[in-house]
């Protein structure tokens, strides 16, 4: 349509306002349906207004590959379960990196075959030709190694965190040096080809940028894994917007800048929670990779007090405060409804009850809000860290469920912990603590957690949902 065509840059305006309107959407969980809506208006824009403009689209292949993975993408919404969220989003982040290297490829190959043809006959039959610049070279040498770096580490991190049994964590003093070789040989190739246009060059480049973010991200251990989740993500909009610039498309570079820099800030703001740099994180070990996990005959066996679910109930239904902390585990047992129920039960008996909620709880950014906006519980409700942590001495009952390091008082008390300095739950100062847990197996950091050998603490062994179930029974004068 010429009316499109026209006035695509207004279109294109129109996108980057909503996209924008997306991330204050998205900043906090009242507005995040509609900062959704604003995502999804502006992408179709996008997406129209570039079909428009494109100059002789094959329009079948574009269409079916839109048709394609509209079933792909519907088909995974309607069957992805919450637990498997994380992962489902660091493959997203991988396919991202895959297209801006695909994309790279096809533009780099579709130069170079123009180039061999006549500029004559090019101009008669209506193609403008012109021979790739500098400018050109270097955009496509960006976002082609920073999408294949984000490739492959995207699909380990997807591995890591579905638990496959390809995606081992790596350890060795080897590893840092054979990752310098690898980062300086790619960037070796990348200079040569944007200085002579070398296509051997080009695909080495390509080649040593895929094996270095699978190498770069395997030594990265479990607890470090929403970090790498946000960087893979900040990672997947620089590399998009690269490519933007060499297709000339403004919206494709706004978004990209967008999503990178957002994903940018979040790292920056998980890692500040963790009381660690972003260097630390990717290069300097991870908290999973450099814990020891201390064998039962270097220390003595420590003595936990375990409890039932109709205790738990009995000391709730007579507290006066009640804070939850959720961890993975409640997402790995689905109990966010169970939780919920519960939450409500012990509200209507005059209990105040609010959750607690880290940082980095879980296995992505926002991991925990996300169980419980899905579970209706009200927002006034959720505290983060720094707004009740000064409330936990005043506090009757802590529950944690399935959480581990967030709530390690080793990272308050033990400077010889890999945690020691990252600032956590204070629910260790709490009047009584009940933690549930399928066992006293370390978290996913690999750290033995001191709360739960604390004199207040009660342990309260099973699966999440089955537990919290059974605490609502007792408390409604049925689990006898």
């Amino acid at each position: 349509m010429e009316f499109i065509r026209d006035y695509a840059d207004w279109f294109y305006l129109i996108g980057a306002v909503l996209f924008i309107l997306t991330l204050r959407g998205l900043s906090g969980p009242k507005t995040a349906i509609a900062g959704n809506r604003y995502g999804m208006i502006a992408m179709a824009i996008a997406v129209i207004t570039t079909f428009f403009v494109a100059e002789n689209p094959v329009v079948w292949m574009i269409v079916g590959a839109m048709a394609l993975g509209a079933i792909v993408g519907i088909a995974r919404a309607r069957t992805v379960s919450m637990t498997q969220m994380p992962e489902t989003v660091a493959l997203m982040h991988s396919l991202v990196g895959l297209a801006a290297v695909l994309i790279a490829v096809a533009a780099i190959i579709h130069n170079n075959e123009l180039a061999k043809l006549d500029v004559g006959l090019l101009q008669a039959n209506g193609v403008n030709f012109h021979e790739m610049s500098k400018v050109h070279l270097f955009e496509l040498f960006v976002g082609c190694f920073v999408g294949a770096i984000t490739f492959t580490a995207s699909v380990f991190a997807y591995g890591k965190l579905a638990a496959k049994k390809w995606a081992k964590t790596i350890s060795g003093t080897w590893v840092k040096p054979v990752q310098a070789l690898i980062f300086i040989a790619m960037f070796a190739a990348g200079i040569h080809f944007f200085l002579t246009g070398n296509m051997t060059s080009f695909w080495a480049m390509t080649g040593l940028a895929l094996v270095f973010g699978w190498v770069w991200i395997a030594p990265v251990g479990g607890g470090d894994m929403p970090v790498v989740v946000s960087l893979l993500n900040s990672f997947s909009g620089w590399a998009a917007a690269g490519i933007g610039f060499t297709l000339e498309n403004n919206m494709l570079i706004v978004a990209g800048s967008l999503v990178g820099s957002s994903g940018a800030i979040l790292s920056y703001i998980m890692c500040k929670a963790m009381n660690r740099s972003i260097i630390n994180v990717l290069f300097g070990g991870a908290m999973g990779g450099t814990a020891v996990v201390v064998d039962a005959g270097d220390k003595a066996p420590r003595n936990h007090r375990s409890g039932s679910a109709d205790d738990a109930g009995f000391l709730m239904s007579n507290a006066d405060s009640v804070v939850i902390v959720p961890g993975y585990g409640m997402a790995q047992g689905r109990a966010q409804n169970a939780v919920k129920e519960l939450a409500n039960l012990l509200k209507e008996q005059g209990v105040t009850v609010r959750f607690a909620i880290h940082p980095v709880a879980g296995r992505m950014p926002g991991h925990m809000n996300v169980l419980l906006a899905e579970a209706d519980v009200p927002y006034e409700d959720i505290l983060e860290m720094d707004e009740i942590n000064s409330d936990f001495p005043a506090t009757d009952v802590v529950l944690v469920i399935g959480a581990n390091d967030v709530v390690n008082p080793a990272a308050k008390d033990d400077p010889s912990s890999p945690i020691y300095g990252m600032p956590i739950l204070e629910a260790h100062k709490a009047r009584t603590i009940m933690v549930i847990k399928r066992s006293m197996a370390t978290g996913y950091a690999g750290l033995d957690n001191d709360l739960f050998y604390n004199d207040k603490t009660m342990m309260i062994f099973g699966d999440s949902k089955k537990v919290v179930e059974d605490m609502t029974k007792a408390i409604n004068g049925n689990g006898h």
